[in-house]
């Protein structure tokens, strides 16, 4: 059983927002977690951006033992032996699918919106974007896996199959290994998806060195949006 989350926090850096940026929290945690990063990331001040911090619905966790919390989707065991959640994962792809659709809605393009998220929140980012129908403006995936890996090479739209993916992991994280997490890389390189991998001084966690590494990426296409925008605008004028 879950319940119905509360709507995303919202952070705007600029008016008019030309691109949004989609934050998945990880198990446990909540739509602010991320919501105090948004300053630390010193973006450029133009094109405007929408950050969008859902909450995942309250669900019982197996691997908690019942616990319930706010989760994507549930865990079984911490390695996958007893399979996983493919139901929960459907039903989190559907969530941020339309999450996605809204941006969409509110103006801003397909590829103008970079999914984002930690642990658990980071495997749902990857397991919906590369799958979405439409080419996205990139995949950040923090302290993550990519679920479902055997199933990749079916599921993977190929509207996504060039998006940018960065992917930052701990090499002393106690929850997802580091080797679960390079398997992943592994697993989407050989399907010639673009992928920037960094096994970071960390545990669990988002350094200061990650925060400059996403700073560094999420800067370098914004920068290539407010181009494009400025080139349109000259066009125009």
């Amino acid at each position: 059983m879950q319940d119905q989350p509360p709507p995303p926090v919202e952070v705007v850096t600029a008016e008019p927002v030309a691109a949004s940026i989609v934050w998945l929290h990880g198990l446990g945690a909540d739509g602010h977690d991320f919501e105090p990063l948004v300053p630390a990331l010193q973006l450029p001040a133009r094109p405007g951006v929408r950050f969008v911090f859902p909450h995942a619905p309250r669900r019982p966790v197996t691997l908690n033992g019942g616990m319930v919390m706010r989760a994507w989707y549930d865990l079984y065991g911490p390695d996958f032996s007893r399979g996983e959640d493919e139901a929960g994962l459907e039903d989190a792809r559907r969530r941020v699918t339309a999450l996605i659709q809204r941006e969409h809605a509110r103006g801003v393009p397909a590829r103008h919106i970079v999914l984002a998220g930690f642990s658990q929140g980071g495997a749902v980012a990857l397991h919906t974007g590369l799958a979405h129908p439409e080419p996205l403006g990139g995949i950040l995936a923090l302290s993550t896996y990519l679920p479902l890996a055997s199933q990749f090479a079916r599921r993977r739209h190929p509207a996504n199959a060039r998006t940018p993916v960065l992917m930052l992991h701990g090499d002393q994280d106690p929850i997802v290994p580091p080797a679960l997490a390079q398997a992943s890389q592994d697993v989407l390189r050989a399907a010639g998806q673009p992928v920037e991998w960094q096994l970071l001084p960390m545990a669990h966690e988002v350094s200061p060195q990650a925060v400059a590494l996403i700073h560094r990426w999420l800067a370098d296409w914004l920068r290539a949006i407010q181009r494009t925008e400025d080139g349109q605008q000259k066009t125009e004028g």
